[in-house]
């Protein structure tokens, strides 16, 4: 199994706490370093910045979203990247939720994964360089149509040193995750059950290709206080569970009542709405939490990696900001 680090807040301005981690995973012999991107920084910035500190660890976006960039705008950033780190970028990409597509890119929402794969098929066609880039589709034209009519298929002017970037489908429904196997190399998904993907993700485990790759992005704490590392990641879950979307449309609450936690979910996003932050936090169950991340004592964690290690996951990508934590899953696991 490979090793991911997912880097969270920046610290510090100049970087120089995220460097160390990133220094210190390639060292140990972690495969990549996933950035994010929500409504602060953008995901290339940093890992450019990493990039230029390292030379061997995969740079990866976790996840860019498509609605912020067109599909040639994307794959010039892919391209540079990738140029500039030899080869080292992993391109994660998704749509997000309609209250940042909508309010924050100002993109319309509807037909998310009729977007997204127009959006792969044009990044594509593009990286591939084989010809003049012209697509005729419900949600995206090229050249744009109704415009001045002085537009005409292009083609990128720079030769990428790879034809082909990977990239992963940040997804959490099941007809997402299976377009993921369908169209992408590989799967991010969020809140991820091990014990549960095979059933819940049925059609995406069917179709996947033999070297479809899945990072999992799984929450870490290492305490000996188990409730107060529980506690840590709840405050996570109840974020995402409670306020991020609206509250007729959150993919997060959904995916939580998808694993059979329908009643929580929507305990959690009442008491989230209605102000009552700590309390919708504590109503996170401890059940969730066992399933979907890896938190308490060392020697409980152990336990815990068997089931992770017999699941299809070939990614486990830690959030980590300890060396000691960084270095105990590269002994676990390397």
């Amino acid at each position: 199994m490979k090793l991911g680090l997912g880097i969270g807040p920046m610290g510090p301005p100049g970087g120089e706490r995220v460097i160390a981690l990133a220094q210190e995973a390639e060292n140990l012999g972690y495969d990549t370093i996933w950035c994010p991107e929500i409504y602060g920084m953008d995901c290339f910035t940093p890992l450019a910045w990493i990039g230029a500190h390292t030379s061997r660890i995969n740079l990866g976006t976790s996840i860019m979203q498509i609605s912020a960039r067109t599909p040639a705008s994307a794959a010039m950033h892919a391209v540079a990247m990738d140029y500039m780190s030899n080869g080292r970028l992993i391109l994660g990409i998704g749509v997000s939720g309609p209250q940042v597509v909508e309010g924050w890119y100002g993109q319309p929402y509807p037909k998310p994964l009729a977007r997204t794969r127009e959006w792969v098929s044009i990044f594509r066609r593009i990286v591939s360089r084989q010809e003049p880039v012209s697509f005729e589709g419900e949600h995206y034209q090229l050249p744009l149509e109704g415009g001045t009519g002085l537009g005409k298929p292009l083609k990128l002017m720079q030769h990428p040193i790879r034809d082909h970037i990977p990239l992963y489908l940040g997804a959490e429904g099941p007809k997402n995750v299976a377009l993921s196997a369908e169209i992408c190399d590989g799967w991010i998904p969020m809140f991820l059950s091990p014990q549960r993907m095979n059933d819940q993700y049925a059609e995406a485990m069917r179709i996947k290709s033999p070297d479809f790759e899945i990072a999992a992005a799984v929450p870490v704490v290492i305490d000996d206080d188990i409730d107060k590392a529980r506690t840590q990641i709840k405050q996570n879950v109840g974020f995402y569970v409670g306020g991020m979307g609206a509250k007729t449309f959150n993919v997060h609450k959904d995916h939580v009542g998808r694993m059979g936690y329908a009643d929580a979910a929507q305990e959690i996003q009442d008491l989230f709405m209605s102000g009552k932050r700590e309390e919708a936090f504590a109503a996170v169950p401890d059940e969730l939490i066992d399933e979907i991340a890896l938190c308490g004592p060392k020697a409980r964690i152990k336990e815990l990696l068997q089931g992770w290690k017999n699941s299809p996951v070939t990614h486990l990508n830690v959030g980590a900001a300890e060396r000691d934590t960084l270095r105990f899953f590269a002994e676990e696991l390397l």
